[in-house]
């Protein structure tokens, strides 16, 4: 156990390989009641005009029982944090954000609340969270539940009954497999959770901590918070500028945002992996051929699935490409590593 974003977090159940391996081949059970929600209703047309200035992507195209990737800006362009956006109705929207972040987000949506009839709800004490992940998740969470899963799709959600409860699960997930996220009490989360590692042993479910959960969403290429995604770096140069979005009306750091998507961060975010032995780590030196500093890590792991050290750098532009050679300083050796701009492995994540 360690502390983690304010609360104890379980490192490892069993061991970090063999949870990983669990959840890329069977399945992974995930306590990620730590994650902050935050509800955010009122009036239909001053919860858009709210949403868009505060967030990057494009809110006012999503239907009801969709989720998006977005993320919370600030006056400088940066982040306040990487959230995912469901959109229950036109008039209530229910915001994930991360554990360290959420008071952050709260506190950052009240400065910029100008309508009374936008109301904002910090009820992070009140949800409890489960993630399962992996190929057979749906497969465990169908017989669980006695429901068919498969109308919800990739970044959906649907509320379903549980104990006397509406909860919400969603085909979202870190890890780069099919799998759901489940939003309920805390007392259904807990029967949930001690409940599906009862019934689903011997199908292959185990439960997964942090350890697992970093070297997974590594091998996805997802990024993170306060690694790839800080609060003074833009969208493009953090590797998902893909959210960030031209709006009719500018939301904080719109100039910037837009400028650097445009014209080309001159630092952009990539994959590495490592040629020799040795294990990657945040904030190694890189360097080129010719023993110029080019960037840095910001993320670095071993990679249990295909055994060899992976990493995620921020370089110079002109190394995003696949195939760059790139050196690596670990512990006062430059070590080669190859540039990749996709996942590393290639989950059961479906898409459609």
């Amino acid at each position: 156990m360690v502390p983690f974003g304010g609360w104890e977090m379980p490192v490892q159940y069993t061991g970090i390989i063999a949870e990983h391996l669990a959840t890329r081949t069977k399945a992974g059970l995930f306590d990620v009641s730590h994650m902050g929600e935050i509800i955010v209703e009122g009036d239909p047309s001053a919860i858009l005009t709210f949403l868009e200035k505060v967030t990057c992507n494009i809110v006012s195209g999503l239907k009801d029982g969709q989720v998006q990737y977005n993320a919370v800006v600030n006056e400088n362009g940066g982040l306040v944090d990487d959230i995912t956006l469901y959109r229950i109705s036109e008039d209530k929207y229910f915001i994930c954000s991360n554990a360290s972040n959420y008071e952050n987000v709260f506190s950052h949506f009240n400065k910029y609340i100008q309508d009374p009839k936008v109301t904002i709800k910090n009820e992070s004490d009140q949800w409890h969270q489960i993630a399962l992940q992996g190929p057979i998740a749906n497969e465990i969470l169908q017989d669980y539940l006695g429901v068919d899963l498969n109308s919800i799709a990739y970044y959906h959600f649907a509320y379903l009954e549980f104990n006397s409860e509406k909860m919400i699960v969603s085909r979202t997930g870190y890890t780069g497999e099919d799998g759901f996220e489940i939003y309920s009490s805390i007392d259904s989360g807990i029967k949930i959770w001690q409940e599906l590692l009862s019934r689903y042993k011997e199908k292959g479910l185990v439960p997964v901590g942090l350890g697992a959960r970093d070297t997974l969403r590594m091998e996805a290429r997802y990024t993170l918070y306060g690694h790839e995604l800080p609060d003074d770096r833009t969208q493009t140069a953090s590797g998902i500028g893909w959210i960030a979005k031209e709006k009719p009306a500018p939301y904080l750091g719109y100039e910037r945002i837009i400028q650097d998507k445009k014209n080309g961060s001159e630092l952009k975010t990539i994959g590495i992996v490592l040629q020799e032995p040795g294990v990657l780590r945040e904030e190694y030196k890189i360097f080129n051929e010719e023993g110029s500093e080019i960037g840095k890590t910001t993320s670095g792991t071993h990679s249990p699935s295909l055994k060899k050290s992976i990493g995620i750098a921020l370089l110079n532009k002109e190394y995003f490409e696949d195939g760059k050679e790139v050196y690596v300083e670990i512990r006062g050796t430059k070590k080669k590593a190859i540039t990749q701009k996709s996942a590393f492995v290639q989950g059961s994540v479906r898409r459609n």
